[in-house]
């Protein structure tokens, strides 16, 4: 089936044409500054064209992308009729949804709902849900939510401890945030272990400029770092991570902050910019520690020793461990991050082939890590959330064919 992949941001549209048959990428781009100007990055055949063109709106930015895509030249199919379905990338689900799902009016409606919970995001969907719809109104779509991976976690994990009424009324819990790419790497690393996914342990760290932790046990999520906001957790690129929650209301009286000020601060202005006082990229950290700058090296063992911890206390969650994936922009290709979180590890049978580690960011496929007396796997998967998208979707359109 050919699907197309869409990732809606308020002025981008990142998507990929998909053949699911062969689990291959036909074509992909992004559309940037729709509402502003507009400029389209588009790839096919290791040929990249670029080209600035009015997007006033994401009807238009979608009508360029299939342009694109059955430009003779350029292109990678005769028309439009090829694309047989659209699977969209949503952030967050709300209480609403637990699965993917095909896009019909009551789940627009329902959609709706999740915008308090991330407003940016999902406002942006639901345009790139609607420029689609113009476009392509009798091609089915189906939404893949990111949340969706972490439902399945047991109440004493995704509960607050904050008034019962008040987390009810107000849908405040656990959501966590990447789950499908908790979920794609958590699957190719069942397979690796060769036994039923039902019997697994497996604690996936997809680190990037955002990051999160996640404990898989039998194929299902029971808990994960991020929390009601990607806010939670371990210290990212410019978040602060979880801290005291005290130090918020301190920090707004010392500083004079109103609550969105003091959100964009937590959000914007800590993490590894705040403590390196560098830059929010881990490079720019890696570089600076060879120069021997403290804060730098502060910054990036604070998520090291975080990393760790989760994987201490997921261990015990689940009563166990089989194997740790790393993943994401940093997971995949800094080699110095996932040296400090597995060394000193030896009591839950963490060992870590730091020579294999050190050369394996410049393969593009899945490498093992861990060495071969390591009772616990360790294994460097690349994540691909775009496949899992169009896996579903094409799961559900078939389905309507039943």
């Amino acid at each position: 089936m050919r699907v197309l992949v869409v990732n809606a941001g308020s002025s981008s549209l990142k998507y990929q044409l998909f053949d699911t048959e062969k689990e291959t990428v036909l074509a992909k781009g992004i559309c940037e500054r729709i509402g502003i100007d507009g400029k389209i990055e588009h790839k096919h055949n290791g040929v990249k064209t670029v080209k600035e063109i009015p997007m006033p709106n994401h009807a238009v930015a979608t009508k360029i992308v299939v342009d694109y895509l059955t430009d003779p030249e350029v292109g990678c199919i005769k028309d439009m009729s090829e694309i047989e379905a659209v699977g969209h990338r949503v952030v967050h689900g709300g209480p609403y949804f637990f699965e993917s799902c095909l896009v019909t009016p009551e789940v627009i409606e329902k959609l709706k709902l999740c915008v308090d919970f991330a407003p940016l995001h999902t406002n942006a969907h639901l345009m790139g849900i609607e420029g689609c719809t113009a476009v392509m109104p009798n091609v089915p779509q189906v939404l893949v939510f990111d949340t969706a991976f972490h439902t399945t976690q047991p109440e004493i994990a995704s509960t607050y401890a904050i008034k019962y009424e008040d987390a009810q009324e107000y849908k405040i819990r656990r959501y966590g945030a990447h789950g499908t790419s908790h979920r794609f790497v958590s699957r190719e690393m069942a397979k690796l272990l060769n036994k039923p996914i039902e019997e697994t342990k497996i604690i996936t760290c997809h680190i990037g400029n955002g990051s999160s932790i996640s404990a898989v046990k039998g194929g299902k999520c029971v808990d994960t770092s991020m929390g009601f906001t990607p806010l939670d957790g371990v210290e990212m690129g410019t978040r602060c991570g979880a801290i005291d929650p005290a130090i918020v209301p301190y920090l707004m009286k010392k500083k004079g902050l109103d609550p969105d000020a003091m959100s964009n601060y937590m959000n914007k202005e800590c993490g590894f910019l705040g403590v390196s006082g560098i830059s929010s990229d881990s490079r720019d950290i890696e570089a600076a520690i060879l120069k021997d700058d403290h804060r730098a090296y502060l910054a990036a063992n604070i998520l090291a020793y975080q990393i760790k911890k989760y994987i201490g206390s997921y261990t015990a969650a689940m009563n166990g461990l089989d194997a740790i994936v790393f993943t994401a922009g940093m997971g995949e290709n800094n080699p110095e991050l996932r040296e400090r979180v597995c060394t000193d590890m030896e009591y839950f049978g963490i060992e870590i082939d730091k020579e294999l580690n050190a050369k394996s960011h410049h393969q593009p496929d899945i490498v093992k890590l861990s060495t071969e007396n390591s009772k616990v796997l360790v294994y460097l998967i690349p994540t691909n959330e775009e496949l899992m998208i169009a896996s579903d979707t094409e799961a559900i359109v078939r389905g309507l064919s039943k």
